[in-house]
């Protein structure tokens, strides 16, 4: 099982919160490189890294008291 990042809907939200991808890739633990490889698809986020990229946005989505992201809101799962 492979875990995409849905790269499109990360960079609108990140957007609309004035985020830019170099400091959530800080807040979650990751070089900007990093950030960058997810955003292409070049790499998978491991389930840890999952887990902490839906933590921060709803961390934000709680300040802003909106709705939270889900697993599937943010990632896509293909076959091998």
């Amino acid at each position: 099982m492979i875990v995409k990042l849905k790269a499109s809907t990360l960079k609108r939200h990140l957007a609309k919160r004035n985020l830019s991808q170099n400091s959530f890739a800080r807040r979650i633990g990751v070089t900007s490189g990093y950030m960058s490889q997810l955003l292409c698809g070049e790499r998978n986020p491991s389930p840890e890294l999952r887990e902490r990229i839906i933590k921060k946005l709803n961390d934000v989505q709680k300040l802003r008291e909106l709705p939270e992201f889900g697993f599937d809101d943010l990632f896509t799962i293909r076959g091998q």
